[in-house]
């Protein structure tokens, strides 16, 4: 299955990787002694190791038993990975991050949280009993080149089961979910109650609503009528459940690895362009986490340096001799005030200010007086990664158009008839001559569409082909000879062959089985 569409469709390239390593420096040299100076740790998160940075984009599964989920892992991976299970009972009763590897392999959970090759260091706080229930699958995959999956346990209605776990499972999703790129709630089409356990999962996520999808899989187990319905439902559920007033992402979808027979294919056209844009939307992720993660170093620069500030405003504020322990609990209880005091006195947002209560809690654990008095060198050193260090690493960011996956190139996305056309034309040879274009005319139209760099995408260009009334196979033939460098855009000489084209049709001509090197530009031969 090594050459198949699927994954052919989730091969990457390596432009990102120039942005990932200059992250870890500028996090390394600038940022990190920062944290570990004044006991970040202790009130936000561990220190980001190289494997933390280096992580693929990671997509997080949530959802009840027998939703889909692994399976969903199957269709993208077109094979099982080691130790999955699917059924119609539970059967993932653990954590699984399914990740790429040469080889098929099982990493226990403790073994994978000490491993410095992988980014799993932070759950060695969940405790034994969270690890045991942990695993990494890997396989080689070129689906899992460019992500890795975390596959979750299905969630079951009833306290006994979130009783019984023996950790916290909501804080194990918080941990998960904050590092993900993508988290994908999954629901059944004939199952859309959502259990008192689930509704925690769901809340933990307070905060990561931008990386949450939606999705309604087996749509095709129901009508089209019946599918109005269930999505109606579904999102009405939801709303009592997601407190964020902005509207989330549904795809609807059919993930199955082999279709059952009883299918409903009323909706088939629909579920295949839910499904194409879910597919659209995994592929972009190494793009989009690049970008995620220079924000998020950008997030922690900005607490870590508030931080410094408090911790180094307590220490001055504590007595050298005698009083400690009652200077130290008169600044805990008006912390408020003290937040205030600093906030002031530096200039900060009050935004970056960390919530009071959840801040004393940290801080119950420390002695004031052992805290390292503030260092202006290191809040100088963040300062100049967030002004100047972080910014230039954002210009290096690829900008300009995507490089679009064979499967992308034509928007109308049809097979392409096997009916040969008559090599006889039916118009004049100078009508096959790029002289016989107006390029004039199609330039306002071009514009119109903003194009980028230079060029347009398939989507722009398809509403204005659509318009001429011709069939989508057509369609597809035209933008397969005007699209000569098969990159999936046009340029302005593209655009205006694409339009000739199908004026030689409604002419009615017929389109040639190649591009005839005359309807080139001299510039582009």
């Amino acid at each position: 299955m090594a050459n198949s569409k699927r994954e052919k469709d989730f091969n990457g390239n390596d432009e990102f990787k120039a942005v990932t390593e200059g992250l870890k420096k500028i996090y390394n040299q600038k940022i990190k002694a920062l944290e570990t100076t004044y006991n970040f740790e202790g009130f936000h998160s561990p220190p980001l190791t190289d494997s933390d940075i280096e992580a693929k984009p990671i997509v997080l599964l949530m959802g009840q038993y027998s939703t889909g989920k692994t399976t969903f892992i199957k269709y993208l991976l077109e094979r099982e990975y080691p130790g999955s299970h699917i059924g119609v009972e539970p059967t993932t009763d653990r954590f699984v991050a399914v990740m790429n590897g040469v080889e098929n392999k099982v990493i226990p959970g403790n073994a994978a949280a000490v491993d410095s090759q992988l980014p799993f260091q932070g759950l060695n706080k969940h405790g034994q009993a969270f690890l045991s229930r942990f695993q990494v699958s890997q396989l080689p995959s070129p689906v899992l080149e460019n992500m890795s999956i975390i596959d979750t346990p299905g969630i079951l209605a009833g306290d006994k089961q979130r009783l019984d776990r023996g950790y916290d499972f909501t804080a194990v999703i918080e941990w998960f979910a904050e590092r993900a790129d993508l988290i994908l709630l999954f629901f059944d089409s004939h199952k859309l109650d959502i259990s008192n356990e689930f509704k925690l999962a769901i809340s933990s996520l307070r905060g990561q609503e931008e990386k949450v999808r939606v999705l309604l899989n087996k749509a095709d187990m129901v009508d089209g009528q019946q599918l109005m319905r269930v999505y109606g439902a579904m999102m009405w559920s939801l709303g009592k459940v997601i407190q964020t007033p902005e509207v989330m992402r549904v795809f609807l979808g059919s993930f199955w690895s082999e279709k059952p027979p009883n299918v409903f294919e009323d909706c088939r056209a629909l579920l295949d362009a839910e499904q194409k844009d879910m597919l659209r939307s995994l592929r972009e992720l190494p793009h989009n986490a690049t970008i995620r993660k220079v924000n998020e170093i950008v997030k922690r620069a900005r607490l870590a340096k508030v931080h410094a500030y408090i911790i180094g405003h307590l220490k001055k504020e504590m007595p050298s001799m005698f009083g400690k322990t009652a200077k130290q609990n008169e600044l805990m209880e008006k912390l408020d005030k003290e937040f205030v005091k600093i906030q002031q006195k530096y200039h900060l947002p009050a935004g970056d200010f960390p919530n009071v209560e959840r801040f004393k809690v940290g801080l119950s654990v420390y002695k004031f007086d052992k805290f390292h008095n503030l260092k202006i060198q290191l809040i100088e050193k963040a300062e100049d990664a967030l002004s100047q260090d972080l910014p230039k690493l954002m210009a290096k960011l690829p900008q300009g158009n995507r490089v679009l996956p064979p499967t992308e190139r034509n928007p109308f996305d049809m097979t392409l008839s096997t009916s040969k056309n008559s090599s006889k034309l039916d118009l004049p040879p100078s009508y096959w001559d790029f002289s016989a274009i107006n390029k004039q005319e199609a330039i306002a139209q071009f514009n119109s569409l903003r194009p980028n760099n230079g060029k347009v995408s398939g989507e722009s260009v398809k509403p204005v082909l659509m318009e001429t009334g011709l069939e989508k196979t057509v369609l597809a033939k035209v933008w397969k000879l005007a699209d000569w460098d098969e990159d999936g855009y046009m340029d302005i000489d593209q655009f205006a062959v694409a339009l000739h084209l199908c004026k030689a049709v409604t002419s009615g001509g017929e389109l040639p089985e190649e591009l005839p090197p005359a309807l080139k530009p001299s510039s582009k031969l």
